[in-house]
């Protein structure tokens, strides 16, 4: 019942605030998470209006849409989400405008599906942590050209030529990942985090991946997860384990603490980004500063 109060709530929002909108010559674009934002300020470049709705460190499965956010909602003639579920109660939001023909996207909805990750953790039953495998997000660099072209044809040509040209920097990025991570035996490369955002990265680039939490931060490990993962690492004898910059840190160091206690010295090889960027500004800001940044650590950490 409160899931459908807070639908209706958000609808009658947006339909009192589009009542009042004023005209704006550029496209004004909606995105949530910080890689979907990155990924159309792109492709989009100054010839739209770009409002993210969530900022760095932001958890996404546990994300509540402000007063704020309804408004920007409203404003937008485009909305681009993830889907699969990864936003929470909005992606029902963002479903229920779409059948009231408000221009709402997913994505995700441009992958196979045979493509994606199975997952029980979700409604969706697909993993939606889909950016961690670059293929996936060239694809969906693609998707997005088409809908923002459609959109705003009159910008066409330079959506295109934009979004060849991040096309080219992640082929590079592609390139960069596997020459660095050959650097690291086969045998050292089991990665070991707060929840299992990375099992798309796991299986683009060949890791062994185990994440403390499932795929939803929404669970809790329990202590008996805590000790399982704990004797894994011990007899896999992983020398690093990771923090996720949008996953409270206490988790990981509980597993740190366990596995220490059963006499096997396990290191915490820093923060990943996971679910949202870094800082605006800085390198790991961008998509691709991210992945570059998750790389190193990860490599650096377990070798």
């Amino acid at each position: 019942m409160k899931k459908l109060v807070f639908i209706a709530v958000i609808l009658m929002g947006i339909i009192s605030c589009k009542n009042g909108n004023e005209t704006n010559s550029k496209l004004k674009v909606v995105t949530t998470t910080t890689m979907i934002t990155d990924l159309v300020q792109n492709i989009g470049g100054n010839y739209i209006a770009v409002e993210g709705l969530m900022g760095s460190g932001v958890d996404p499965h546990l994300y509540k849409a402000s007063e704020g956010d309804v408004n920007k909602i409203a404003r937008a003639d485009v909305i681009f989400y993830g889907g699969l579920h990864l936003e929470g109660k909005l992606v029902e939001v963002f479903e229920k405008m779409g059948s009231q023909n408000i221009n709402t996207i997913a994505v995700s909805d441009t992958l196979d599906k045979k493509t994606l990750i199975g997952s029980e953790y979700f409604a969706s039953n697909y993993d939606p942590h889909i950016w961690f495998d670059v293929t996936n997000w060239e694809l969906i660099t693609q998707f997005v050209v088409k809908k923002l072209s459609e959109a705003n044809p009159e910008n066409q040509a330079i959506f295109k030529k934009n979004g060849e040209d991040y096309l080219n920097k992640l082929q590079a990025l592609n390139v960069h990942i596997k020459s660095v991570i050959k650097t690291l035996p086969e045998n050292k490369r089991i990665l070991v985090t707060a929840h299992d955002a990375f099992n798309y990265f796991g299986q683009a680039y060949g890791f062994e991946v185990v994440g403390l939490q499932g795929l939803s931060t929404a669970t809790e490990a329990g202590v008996q997860d805590v000790q399982n993962l704990a004797t894994f690492i011990i007899d896999k004898q992983v020398k690093a384990i990771f923090i996720e910059s949008s996953v409270p840190k206490r988790t990981i160091e509980a597993l740190q603490a366990a596995v220490q206690y059963k006499g096997f010295d396990v290191q915490i090889g820093g923060t990943l980004y996971s679910d949202a960027l870094g800082n605006a500004g800085t390198e790991e800001g961008t998509y691709i500063g991210m992945f570059r940044y998750n790389v190193n650590t990860i490599v650096n950490a377990l070798k």
